[in-house]
């Protein structure tokens, strides 16, 4: 692994600390809209701290094992203590405020004898705390965030001073990542920025968690019509029209709106385009909007929403609406969660009928035989999870070991499932959850993992680790992977730089606004069609193809990592 030389530290530090604060502050919101970070290769990043300077004396043995090598042996020999900043699951909330209370907690500071000071944002507020803490300058030890949003990318948060750059300490203090990182190139080439600099440790996805969302139905209600799975576009309206006519659906199709109407590229792929940026076939960055063929799939919805097929109310659907309409028959069809969607209806549906039934559908296509040209997946590396040490830690040889726990055996297996005989049993060297969890008779399978496991963090899921507890699950899981996201998804964690970022951040902000106020107008009926091409226009006018330009730039060096 490529170190990089030590130094003098930022002087950074030595700037006014409000004058930071108020510009962090400004720049972040400014940049809150991008779904990509920035960084230049040319920043002056910070050094990591000498390890003789700024790390925790180690007790007897601490990280070393019997014949003097730097391997680690758990618990630490250590009275060290460090805080760590990271959004608490939803589900933990109905049993305790803090991960250190939860079982999963306790079964981490016990097997690696360090107690950690879990710092929790407000549920929601994660974005506008994590900013304060910025604006504040002071920092926890810890901050797990996604540091391909910070404006710049990390390479300027290491920069600015934020973060450390962890090269010379995963070298020294974190054997388990490096020969993970070493044994897949792929992954490296993920979790470091465009210069080489290591910014955090990183959650890495097993093989199935990279596809979690997709179409689904009500598969009672297709035996019930005698009707089969619908593959193309043509089969989906039929089926739709029948929900609305024979089962008096009245949203048969509905999804959850979060600026945009949350479909992951359903029915847009089938157009071979996207509802935002990706990757064409040829390897080039494109923005769906402006394809002429952008127009067919408005043209498609506005007609399905003038038909009753599409959910009346889609501009403000949020999880409560979408909930209520899948469990009560309002809704037959949706593109949503493989857990927290699917697990979670059918776990509720059939509580109430046993005869309720979800079931995947495959991305639509316009012709049977055609493999879909895009839909949700992801890459194994999560960035939305990674944990950075800050430049106000003190102890961090500490720090790093207690990290690369998660990437041992030992701490892979507790991360993944817990407590073995409690939340988990091997059977024949192979991990299941236990009854406890997955069939609990008071508290739903996702309360029950939150409590004895860590759903999101840094650390890698386990390739045994699954939390689906129906079979549709499972077939969804292989019928949402049948698609070719992988070769047009845009990376999230490309880094433009510094100054390419705020170009990025100011332009799509008002274009983010601008294509959802006329997505609606076009799919409602509101704006004639025959409007496109100044719709179009106009997307131009804003800077559009100036943010092409820079993501395709950035694609191009983290290709060439």
């Amino acid at each position: 692994m490529k170190k990089n030389s030590n130094g003098k530290k930022s002087k950074w530090k030595q700037l006014n600390k409000f004058t930071f604060g108020i510009v962090m502050a400004l720049v972040l919101v400014l940049s809150a809209c991008s779904g990509n970070g920035g960084t230049s290769g040319k920043d002056k990043t910070e050094p990591a701290p000498s390890s003789s300077s700024n790390t925790s004396t180690p007790g007897n043995n601490e990280g070393k094992s019997n014949e003097g090598e730097d391997k680690p042996i758990y618990p630490l020999n250590t009275k060290d203590t460090f805080s760590y900043w990271a959004p608490i699951n939803g589900n933990l909330i109905t049993f305790t405020t803090n991960l250190a209370e939860a079982p999963i907690g306790k079964a981490i500071a016990e097997a690696t004898g360090v107690k950690v000071e879990y710092i929790h944002p407000t549920d929601g507020q994660a974005g506008e705390q994590f900013n304060l803490l910025l604006a504040s300058n002071k920092l926890p030890d810890v901050l797990e965030y996604d540091w391909s949003i910070y404006p710049g990318g990390p390479e300027k948060a290491m920069a600015d001073g934020v973060i450390v750059p962890l090269n010379d300490l995963i070298d020294q203090y974190a054997p388990n990542l490096k020969k993970m990182l070493e044994a897949d190139p792929e992954l490296d080439k993920m979790v470091k920025t465009d210069s080489g600099q290591y910014y955090a440790f990183p959650m890495v996805r097993n093989s199935e968690g990279m596809v979690f969302r997709g179409p689904m139905l009500r598969k009672d209600w297709l035996d019930e019509l005698g009707m089969q799975v619908p593959v193309t576009v043509d089969d989906w309206h039929t089926l739709l029209t029948a929900f609305k006519e024979k089962k008096g659906a009245k949203a048969p199709l509905t999804a959850l709106y979060a600026d945009k109407m949350n479909l992951q590229d359903a029915f847009f792929g089938a157009y071979k385009t996207s509802h935002g940026f990706y990757i064409n076939d040829e390897g080039k960055v494109n923005y769906g909007p402006l394809d002429p063929q952008y127009k067919d799939v408005i043209t498609l919805f506005r007609q399905w929403y003038s038909e009753g097929l599409i959910d009346k109310d889609f501009p403000i659907v949020e999880r409560n609406t979408l909930d209520k309409r899948l469990l009560n028959g309002e809704s037959g069809a949706t593109v949503f969660l493989l857990g927290g969607g699917m697990g979670k209806w059918l776990e509720s549906g059939k509580a109430q009928d046993p005869n309720y039934d979800l079931i995947a559908a495959p991305y639509p296509v316009l012709n049977a035989g055609e493999k879909p040209f895009t839909g949700q997946r992801d890459f194994k590396y999560n960035p939305k999870a990674s944990a950075a040490v800050t430049t106000s830690a003190k102890n961090l040889e500490t720090i790093v070991r207690w990290l690369d726990f998660a990437f041992s055996e030992q701490g892979t297996l507790i991360y993944n499932f817990g407590i073995e005989g409690e939340s988990y049993t091997l059977d024949n060297g192979v991990p299941k959850f236990t009854d406890m969890i997955v069939k609990n008779e008071k508290y739903t399978s996702q309360q029950m993992l939150a409590q004895y496991t860590v759903p999101n963090g840094a650390y890698p899921m386990h390739e045994q680790k699954t939390t689906n507890t129906f079979p549709q699950q499972d077939d969804a899981v292989k019928i949402w992977s049948e698609t070719d996201a992988a070769k047009h998804i845009l990376p999230a964690f490309i880094t433009p730089t510094v100054d390419e970022s705020k170009k990025v951040a100011q332009t799509m902000t008002a274009i983010n606004t601008y294509l959802e106020e006329m997505f609606i107008k076009f799919v409602m009926g509101n704006e004639p069609l025959d409007k496109f091409d100044s719709f179009v226009k106009q997307l131009e006018d804003m800077g559009i193809r100036d943010v092409i330009n820079i993501y395709q730039n950035a694609l191009d060096r983290y290709n060439n990592r």
